[in-house]
């Protein structure tokens, strides 16, 4: 396996000088070389064919035993100088200082049919940035990262990639929830795949610490290298720079909001420069449709992280950014036009991208309404989101509203509770909601098959993942390959898969993995 030799990151930034890896704070260096720690007996789980396509490695190759060595740490590829990121971060809102890459190693770069992209180890093992940690991941993690970021990839949403998962053979001591009761879990280390996973964090580290030479540096490398349509870098191109940064990171929420999908662990250390969707922790898909619901354990009395608070965050963790931009301008007026824009933007995109779901193309004064009340409507009873929206295309302009809800019953987790004012309140909605649809000109077929393009039928509800986990655990992974190749086409029927198009069972409403998780997870 070969990887560039002239590795943009690398040889555009200053190194750490220091090559001992020894935990540290690290001064005037975006990264840091560290070695991958070699693993006791690794085996691969899966990989993704498709990944390797993209980046031009055969399926023979990927296939070999040197392709394995390098992705579990054993082997260090041709031109390889494996390095770890320099960056810092708020965490629920505070700043925790330098975080750094604490259990990711980048291999290095490789270029294909003009792609240039950053090849990642997820766990393989400690760098200057693991503070008390051991820079190790364990299966469920690994297994959860690996399948998510390629079904959000298919989904249609901007998100990091995956290579390979594998175990390494090791043992791995992990408290799953922060209870007191560590115990040894199997290790595993994914590969993932971006053109650079540069974060909120990797600037705010220098502007925290008034380096605004390195902070230069790396704004210029980072304007040259992934925003060609800047043509140069100055105090106007430094605001262009956070405005395409801003659009780019309000499409990616606007979309998680789209399909259903929490973050989890919205730190600043965990937004992608590139408006990638990064560092898949304790995420989780909106079972039954609640706007309050956060699937992270740490989370749980706050709820920053929240589903519904997602575009707000995504706006808190901007202004961060801006503040650390900020000594390259000097001037705050056009950091705030950004800002605002972004408020502004959030509020028509929403409202568009809802309109979508519902199927409507065209405008009426009353679709700000009718959107309101479905939201209100959809908390009354638990009501699957996904199952919701999808079978909501069903609906004709003929319908009745008693033939409606027949149609999306399916939906609902408690059917017996569909009575006295929440049978009411749904069925004005879909009064409503008939009456609007008589409104549009789109025959009901062109509209359903739109619907369906904007609804996913398929997504990675965490009760999946697990049986993935469960089954992998024992060294099964035909679910794994089962999920990956489902996830691979969500908008379409797949009938063969039809019994994955169901709400989530009872026994997974508390079972830890299958409700909320945390960040160890």
């Amino acid at each position: 396996m070969k990887f560039e030799p002239q590795d943009s990151f690398t040889h555009s930034l200053p190194q750490d000088p220091i090559l001992e890896n020894t935990r540290r704070q690290v001064s005037g260096a975006c990264y840091s070389l560290a070695t991958p720690k070699r693993t006791a007996k690794p085996e691969l789980i899966h990989s993704s064919e498709e990944m390797a396509s993209e980046l031009g490695i055969s399926d023979e190759e990927l296939k070999s035993t040197s392709f394995l060595e390098i992705f579990t740490g054993n082997k260090i590829g041709e031109n390889s100088r494996p390095y770890a990121m320099c960056y810092g971060g708020h965490q629920f809102g505070n700043w925790a200082g330098q975080l750094g890459d604490g259990r990711a190693i980048n291999l290095g770069e490789k270029v294909y049919n003009d792609k240039r992209w950053t090849l990642q180890l997820k766990g393989a093992g400690e760098t200057p940035y693991s503070r008390t940690a051991d820079g190790l991941a364990v299966l469920r993690s690994s297994v959860r990262e690996y399948l998510c970021s390629e079904a959000m990839y298919h989904l249609g949403i901007p998100t990091t990639r995956a290579l390979s998962i594998a175990f390494t053979g090791d043992q791995v001591l992990r408290d799953v929830l922060y209870n007191g009761n560590p115990d040894y879990e199997k290790g595993a280390v994914v590969s993932r795949v971006a053109p650079s996973f540069l974060r909120f964090g990797s600037y705010e580290i220098f502007s925290s610490r008034q380096d605004y030479k390195t902070l230069t540096t790396l704004v210029d490398y980072t304007i040259a290298q992934f925003f060609p349509e800047i043509k140069d870098s100055s105090k106007e191109g430094y605001i262009q720079l956070f405005k395409t940064v801003a659009e780019r990171t309000l499409e990616m929420i606007i979309h998680w909001q789209r399909v259903g999908f929490v973050h989890g662990v919205m730190n600043t250390d965990n937004m992608s420069i590139l408006g990638l969707t990064i560092d898949y922790g304790p995420y989780g898909w909106l079972e039954g449709y609640d706007e309050g619901w956060t699937p992270n354990t740490t989370d749980r009395q706050h709820k920053r992280y929240r589903y519904g608070n997602q575009p707000n965050i995504g706006l808190w963790n901007l202004y961060q950014l801006a503040n650390a931009l900020y000594p390259l301008v000097e001037d705050a007026e056009p950091f705030e036009d950004v800002l605002e824009a972004y408020k502004n933007d959030y509020a028509v995109k929403y409202v568009a991208m809802m309109k979508d779901k519902i199927g409507l193309s065209s405008t009426d004064d009353g679709d700000a309404d009718l959107l309101s009340a479905l939201e209100t409507t959809l908390q009354i009873i638990e009501t699957d989101m996904t199952l919701f929206f999808r079978n909501l295309s069903l609906v004709t302009k003929n319908d009745t509203v008693d033939s409606v809800l027949a149609k999306i019953e399916i939906s609902f987790y408690t059917l017996e509770e569909l009575k006295d004012d929440a049978l009411e309140k749904w069925k004005i909605w879909f009064d409503l909601y008939i009456k609007r649809l008589q409104k549009e000109t789109t025959a009901d077929e062109a509209r359903a098959l739109k619907m369906n393009a904007t609804n996913p039928k398929y997504v990675l509800r965490n009760y999946m993942a697990q049986l993935a986990i469960d089954k992998a655990d024992e060294k099964d992974y035909s679910l794994v390959e089962e999920l990956y190749t489902l996830l691979k086409h969500p908008y379409d029927e797949q009938p063969e898969f039809e019994k994955w198009f169901a709400k989530r069972p009872e026994w997974a409403r508390n079972k830890v993995g299958c409700s909320m998780l945390s960040c160890s997870s």
